[in-house]
């Protein structure tokens, strides 16, 4: 595509580097680190540094001897090497590498195994020697395996040790496998994972069943003698654990920690995962600060959460004992500023999503004309419009707006094979009933019922059973967008041909993924559209679907609807906007609250031990009531309205 992918996070009133961040900052930060806007920025500094290393190691006549990584954080570095290879000439065939990990056991050939992953993201698309490349053997009989990784120890120290050893982190604070509770001196070894990784790991083997609970993997002690390490993490689900391993003490319990060791380690995050930091979170508790609207309005909710009061009962003295001594010096007293960021926070909350016509607006999120406003919901999955903002789709559509939502992918590969299997059934039940001569649908139904059926431990999605389950999808998707009120007409499936893959892993993005988009909004010519602005998405589907609005936005950026467009950007089920980031709050009712929950009920097939269920057991309804409550208690303790809940929204710049 021609189009550079826009940040979302990037505002006509917040405009950054794309390295965030002063020494002055970091005092409380005990490995180097080093922030960016997002994981493209990040990993493309990151395969800089890696080339530059291969490159000088080539021109001194040596071999490059390079410990490697899986899973999501090194894709994008990956993808850029290939890319300098591709165009820049970079060789790796001066190139050694050694993979920390994998699965136990585990086929090497298997849609989950490492060395595919490596083979498929990097080693088969550069020139680096087959007998280069050595990655842990998942097919290793027990009685072998601990020879294995004595020899695995003695390769790497043959050759000289580790020049630069390249690592993601586990929301248990693991590097490569090392799991809590590992100790500093560990080398290559079998472990036995930690329930949380397990679960993590359930999206990549269609369920926590299929997830091997054993794996080899490099020891501590292999990853400290590294001459250099960097370590990746991107995304607020890591944000905490970044936290315990960067301001924490060293601890077994964070193995990550152990990373403070090292002489020459480097932490790379994009602002997501930096955002407990204390420089992100409070950075007047750090060192001097320009006090921006922005940073005002974070310290002051900050302050009001610390002390327990409501934002108009503030002190001085609260200000003083709390390091904002700065802000108060500057603002001369705590009244007038303590007034003033009140009624900024009570501006940010409407019950009219859509703009309340006829009245003055000047203070409100959105315009009160045109009085009926064309609406366009992105939902990156079938449910995630109701999920995240169905009582707001409610009230768009109560108050007459002309509201449409897209579905960006079919959702299919969260059907259970069992729940596939039941529709699968009915159907060719009904067709049988009513007599029907139709033999070629009756022969499809045949197929995928045997399918199904004969499918065992295999986590492969045949075409068949993937298409009963986007139908299973799309029924429950039209069926909630009923029940809010949107018309038939207006409701649209993109099937975004990124996401087809029948696998967890998707294709990149393509120009057709753009162009349905870019049609879908030509065609509509919106006032508002609403995206999902969940980075969080462990799944990682949000950020596709995002990147996907973003570059279609940049393409119609010049058309002359889009001035009167504004973009509003909701959360998903595992995270909430900050209070001090929503530019919308939508109260709810506990009447609206129960409406919202019967629409996420409509998703069936989403209930009762979902596919992709995460670490949090709680259903996708519950998650969502409980957010949206959590949020109305936080404008309550502001001193603000009080609610049953709300939806909140930032809105996106353009």
């Amino acid at each position: 595509m021609s189009d550079i992918i826009v940040d979302p996070r990037k505002t006509n009133y917040d405009i950054r580097h794309q390295k965030v961040g002063t020494k002055e900052l970091t005092r409380f930060e005990r490995i180097h680190t080093e922030i960016f806007i997002g994981s493209r920025e990040g990993s493309a500094a990151v395969a800089e540094e890696i080339a530059e290393l291969i490159q000088s190691k080539e021109r001194q006549g040596q071999q490059c001897i390079l410990g490697l990584a899986t899973g999501s954080s090194p894709i994008h570095v990956y993808a850029e090497l290939v890319r300098m290879h591709k165009e820049e000439g970079l060789s790796f065939r001066n190139v050694v590498t050694f993979n920390l990990d994998e699965y136990y056991p585990m086929d090497p050939k298997g849609a989950q195994s490492y060395v595919r992953f490596m083979d498929e993201h990097l080693f088969s698309h550069v020139d680096i020697l087959k007998e280069n490349i050595h990655i842990p053997d998942g097919m290793l009989s027990p009685q072998e395996v601990q020879k294995f990784c004595v020899d695995y120890e003695l390769k790497i120290k043959a050759l000289g040790g580790l020049d630069l050893q390249i690592l993601g982190i586990g929301r248990t604070g693991h590097i490569g496998f090392n799991e809590p509770g590992s100790h500093r001196n560990s080398i290559t070894r079998p472990i036995t994972l930690d329930h949380i990784t397990i679960s993590d790991a359930a999206k990549d083997f269609n369920g926590v069943d299929a997830v091997p609970r054993k794996a080899i993997t490099m020891g501590v002690s292999t990853i400290l003698k590294a001459r250099r390490v960097i370590l990746m993490a991107w995304g607020t689900h890591k944000a905490d654990i970044v936290r315990q391993m960067l301001e924490g003490e060293i601890t077994s319990s964070v193995p990550a920690t152990y990373l403070q060791l090292h002489a020459n380690a480097t932490v790379v995050v994009d602002e997501a995962a930096a955002f407990h930091l204390k420089r992100q979170k409070t950075p007047w508790l750090v060192g001097p600060c320009i006090w921006t609207e922005d940073l005002k309005k974070k310290a002051i909710v900050w302050l009001c959460q610390k002390v327990n009061k409501p934002i108009l009962k503030l002190t001085n003295r609260d200000y003083n004992s709390h390091g904002m001594s700065g802000l108060l010096a500057e603002e001369g007293s705590s009244y007038e500023l303590n007034i003033r960021m009140f009624n900024r926070m009570q501006h940010t909350i409407t019950g009219w999503p859509g703009g309340k016509p006829g009245a003055d607006d000047t203070f409100r999120p959105e315009r009160a004309e045109p009085a009926k406003k064309r609406v366009l919901v992105f939902s990156p999955h079938p449910d995630d419009d109701v999920i995240s903002m169905g009582g707001t789709l409610l009230r768009l559509v109560e108050q007459g707006h002309e509201v449409h939502v897209a579905y960006q992918t079919s959702g299919n590969i969260a059907v259970a094979d069992h729940d596939a299997l039941r529709f699968a059934e009915v159907a060719a039940d009904l067709l049988s009933f009513g007599n029907s001569k139709n033999t070629r649908h009756q022969l499809f139904l045949v197929q995928v019922i045997d399918q199904l059926k004969n499918k065992g431990e295999s986590n492969e999605n045949l075409s068949g059973s993937l298409k009963i389950k986007s139908l299973i999808r799309r029924g429950e998707a039209k069926a909630a967008a009923r029940f809010c009120g949107v018309l038939d007409e207006q409701i649209h499936f993109l099937d975004l041909p990124f996401y087809e893959t029948g696998k967890v892993k998707k294709k990149p993005i393509g120009e057709e993924d753009l162009q349905r988009v870019y049609n879908l909004i030509e065609k509509v010519k919106p006032h508002q559209i609403y995206a999902a602005g969940d980075l969080a998405d462990p799944h990682g589907t949000h950020k596709v679907c995002l990147d996907i609005i973003m570059s279609a936005l940049a393409r119609l950026r010049n058309k002359t609807f889009m001035k009167e467009c504004y973009v509003w950007l909701y959360r998903g089920a595992w995270h909430e906007w900050p209070i001090n980031e929503i530019d919308m709050a939508v109260p709810l009712s506990p009447d609206e609250l129960r409406k919202k929950r019967k629409a996420i009920f409509f998703h069936q097939s989403q209930k009762d031990e979902v596919m992709f269920q995460g670490s949090d057991e709680r259903e996708f309804w519950q998650r969502a009531e409980e957010r949206n409550r959590e949020t109305a208690s936080l404008y309550d303790g502001l001193g603000l309205p009080e609610y049953e809940a709300f939806e909140a929204f930032k809105r996106y710049y353009f």
